[in-house]
């Protein structure tokens, strides 16, 4: 299994409207990298639903529902979405100044690369922050 975050504006999709639709087709990267980072999920990994913006914090895991297929979203090029599937909410939330504040996630490219919208996090990353967020994998 691999590990995720994506980061969405939660005025445009909150972890909210996940849970409630149940599964959505996470579309419209248009970043290389980000884009390379969703052909390399795969069924059933676990995503870190990060809210950007003002909020700044992890709020969720979901998981990988169906691995990359072309987005249907985009015009032209060769860029391809994921859907997701909501786990759990945080029972805290983790902002991003815990995040930075934290020996072993103070180099992650949420913090490095604040931009990209898909990042991979080591599985001990990833379990970091579920401790910090006082919540267990689903």
């Amino acid at each position: 299994m691999n590990y995720w975050l994506v980061k969405q504006e939660p005025e445009d999709y909150p972890w909210t409207a996940l849970v409630k639709d149940r599964r959505t087709a996470w579309s419209g990267v248009r970043n290389f990298q980000a884009r390379n980072n969703l052909r390399a999920t795969k069924k059933g990994d676990r995503i870190l639903y990060y809210h950007s913006g003002d909020e700044k914090q992890v709020v969720g895991i979901a998981r990988v529902a169906r691995a990359a297929y072309p987005d249907p979203t985009a015009a032209e090029g060769d860029w391809v979405c994921v859907d997701l599937a909501p786990l759990k909410a945080f029972k805290q939330p983790v902002t991003l100044a815990v995040i930075r504040a934290e020996p072993l996630l103070k180099c992650i490219l949420l913090v490095r690369q604040p931009r990209l919208s898909v990042i991979p996090l080591a599985k001990a990353e990833f379990e970091r922050l579920l401790e910090l967020g006082r919540t267990r994998d689903a």
